[in-house]
């Protein structure tokens, strides 16, 4: 009997600490499903997830990004409309200008009360739960 075992990724909220109201990064994805998403990906055979992460940053928004603390795990079998992944999420800090590359056809910087509305994946529940997690501590429960 074969198993069939979701995909592990990373994906990342990077805030520009470098800026006022520190920002975070998002890109607009160049592949399906289209739409704006945390620069993230697939965690390759024999890598660690907070390496995945750091690579993940560098290849998709240039940055050099400091791992803060991983924040959650996202797992709904749903949340990808390619395959069941499940993320673990990682909250990030760099400084200077990100560049779209990889995977991104666009990246934009954006503070919390000017968000894109057309999210992918569950991108848009991992951002409510940081935001409520940034500004009152209350983390995503399970």
């Amino acid at each position: 009997m074969a198993y069939r075992n979701p995909t592990p990724t990373v994906d990342l909220i990077i805030e520009l600490s470098d800026r006022p109201h520190q920002p975070i990064v998002l890109i607009e994805r160049l592949n399906p499903p289209y739409g704006w998403a945390l620069p993230g990906g697939f965690v390759d055979y024999g890598e660690a997830v907070e390496t995945a992460a750091k690579r993940e940053a560098k290849e998709e928004v240039g940055l050099q990004v400091e791992l803060i603390e991983q924040f959650h795990v996202y797992s709904d079998p749903n949340r990808d409309p390619r395959q069941h992944t499940l993320s673990i999420v990682f909250l990030a800090i760099a400084q200077g200008t990100p560049q779209a590359g990889d995977d991104a056809k666009h990246l934009e910087v954006f503070e919390p009360w000017r968000l894109p509305t057309n999210l992918c994946f569950d991108h848009d529940r991992i951002l409510r739960d940081y935001w409520r997690y940034r500004h009152y501590g209350i983390r995503p429960t399970l």
